[in-house]
């Protein structure tokens, strides 16, 4: 037999074992017509089967399953183009519970690219490239642009290996899709940035001889875009913002002003120690509570975006962290001290 949602007042009774109510926090009321799907988690490959149920929310944004929470369960909720989950985890209550949905819009609104980092690995022959873009959207509309997307960025024509991921707010890291626009070099994602703070994370490979002058250029409308090379690495560069090393990984980081960059780079990479996840951990409650990192502590800031593409980035994880945190502006202060001095 097969389970059904119901969804009116009069049939949503006890004998459900999922029920709530979909919020449009945009309006800041209940929501009908919104697709809400139930799926079960397998035990034996620890993906999403088939639905459990689906339906629509009533005339007062209410939703009720007769499906039973024994085992992870995960509910979507899709509305204006937009799909919003929320899991269920065993021992949880499943009953009252409140789905957040928002309007979307083709336009950005709030939302913003609040940092975008390029780390530059050479060696061997070829470069590796790895960005991370920070979105954040303080709106309360969803920015969603299927045609045009909502991240671009560029991509030399000369690459190779390229991957990227995509971390929406609260969520997991899950692989994206890029497509050319109609710019020279120029891609574009389509990926819906909702309320709070979505990531992307990209890697590509470059041909690149030490020594030589290496171009490139921002896309973005960044608030902060700043460049970085591991230890060992250096990069000489004009119209800069040398904001000196990670206290950690020895990684130099530079402020980028402007919109394209000319770089050349020289030395060797030094190898970055692993991180433990005990310092991990503390790391990223410090961060979480304001605390400046403290560089005798062990590896910091790592849990602030601890994997890119699947992979531990130290240098990236924690050159993030203390961004966040001010690392700018201790830098600016130690150089305004000296200038002083």
């Amino acid at each position: 037999m097969n389970r059904i949602i119901l969804f009116s007042l009069c049939c949503a009774s006890a004998a459900a074992s999922i029920d709530g109510v979909a919020i449009n926090r945009t309006t800041g009321q209940p929501q009908s017509g919104v697709a809400v799907t139930v799926s079960k988690m397998s035990a034996e490959t620890g993906m999403l089967s088939d639905n459990a149920g689906s339906g629509k929310t009533d005339a007062q944004g209410k939703f009720a399953f007769t499906a039973s929470v024994d085992g992870p369960t995960l509910l979507r909720a899709t509305w204006d183009g937009v799909t919003y989950s929320h899991m269920l985890r065993p021992g949880t209550p499943s009953s009252g519970i409140t789905l957040d949905v928002y309007n979307s819009s083709k336009s950005p609104g709030a939302a913003k690219v609040d940092k975008h980092m390029l780390l530059f690995e050479p060696g061997g022959g070829q470069m590796t490239v790895n960005e991370t873009f920070l979105l954040k959207n303080d709106g309360q509309t969803t920015w969603n642009d299927p045609k045009d997307g909502t991240l671009h960025f560029y991509l030399p024509d000369a690459h190779s290996k390229f991957q990227i991921r995509a971390t929406a707010p609260g969520g997991v890291d899950v692989p994206a899709t890029a497509a050319k626009s109609t710019k020279p070099d120029v891609y574009k994602v389509d990926f819906a940035i909702k309320p709070g703070e979505t990531r992307f994370d990209l890697t590509y490979n470059v041909p690149y001889t030490l020594g030589s002058q290496y171009e490139g250029k921002i896309v973005t409308k960044d608030d902060n875009t700043y460049l970085i090379v591991p230890d060992g690495v250096t990069l000489t560069a004009e119209n800069l913002t040398d904001l000196g090393q990670e206290p950690r990984t020895k990684a130099h980081i530079f402020g980028l002003p402007g919109t394209a960059y000319n770089i050349q780079l020289t030395g060797a990479e030094v190898a970055t120690p692993d991180a433990g996840p005990d310092a991990t951990q503390g790391a990223a409650q410090s961060t979480a509570q304001g605390a400046a990192p403290d560089a005798s502590a062990g590896p910091e800031i790592e849990a602030t975006m601890p994997r890119v593409l699947g992979e531990v980035k130290p240098i990236l994880a924690i050159a993030l962290g203390i961004l966040g945190l001010g690392f700018a502006l201790l830098y600016r202060k130690e150089d305004n001290g000296r200038g002083r001095g």
